[in-house]
């Protein structure tokens, strides 16, 4: 009788897995690229000399090493630039923290990224602003906003070069939005014009682009904050 029961709950389990809504199941990274290529390594063991950084306010803020991890202190806007040209398929994955211990600028809010971006009056030319969030307006490029507004909504934005950066998806419940002091690990992959942004292995979006932008530079923006990055990565994929 025991055995019965115990194959009874197996079958109904399996039952229950299968029809699990598709939303879910695609909410995990289960589609692995064939291939991989490390381009880029960035530990922040000893210096941080491939970035960048664009501050609003730049007496207040600051950019350096703490503890084998670029460490990013933002008086009001933000911009940090990687200095390669990314091109093609691929995959972009670091960790990062949003600092909460009562520094002046610890606030647990804009966790956000640039990507593919360029000036489409100079696509291959290092990028060079103020830290200002409009003076990127005029710019091509792919831009996530997780925890944005004092942490009340995360966004995923398509700049079209023009001022137009329409809203392509935007989420305001707690499960995306951001917790103080926690390791996120962040893999954002483009792939034969499918964009891709997944937290801690969860996807958040997942965007198919007929005209993509195929080469570009990242960065990681925020504003009034305070981050830490980490095992910065850049790989080819082959797919």
């Amino acid at each position: 009788m025991i055995s019965l029961i115990v194959v009874l709950l197996g079958v109904v389990l399996q039952l229950w897995c299968q029809n699990d809504s598709p939303e879910l199941q695609n909410t995990f990274y289960t589609n692995k690229p064939e291939q991989k290529t490390l381009l880029y390594s960035e530990d922040f063991n000893d210096h941080h000399c491939n970035w960048r950084s664009e501050f609003e306010i730049p007496d207040q803020s600051s950019m350096r090493l703490v503890d084998g991890k670029l460490d990013v202190v933002a008086a009001k806007g933000a911009t940090i630039w990687y200095k390669n040209l990314l091109k093609g398929n691929i995959s972009i994955e670091y960790e990062i923290w949003v600092v909460d211990s009562g520094g002046i600028y610890d606030r647990i809010s804009d966790m956000n990224a640039f990507w593919m971006a360029s000036d489409p009056a100079n696509p291959d030319s290092l990028l060079y602003r103020d830290g200002k969030f409009s003076s990127y307006d005029n710019l091509q490029l792919y831009y996530a906003g997780v925890g944005g507004h004092n942490n009340t909504f995360t966004r995923f934005r398509k700049y079209h070069g023009d001022r137009i950066k329409p809203v392509l998806k935007e989420y305001t419940d707690d499960n995306h939005l951001l917790t103080g002091n926690t390791c996120y690990q962040v893999r954002i992959t483009l792939i034969n014009g499918i964009i891709c942004y997944y937290l801690n292995n969860r996807l958040f979006w997942k965007f198919e682009d007929k005209n993509p932008y195929t080469k570009g530079f990242f960065s990681f923006r925020t504003t009034n904050s305070h981050q830490q990055i980490d095992n910065f990565r850049v790989y080819q994929i082959v797919k």
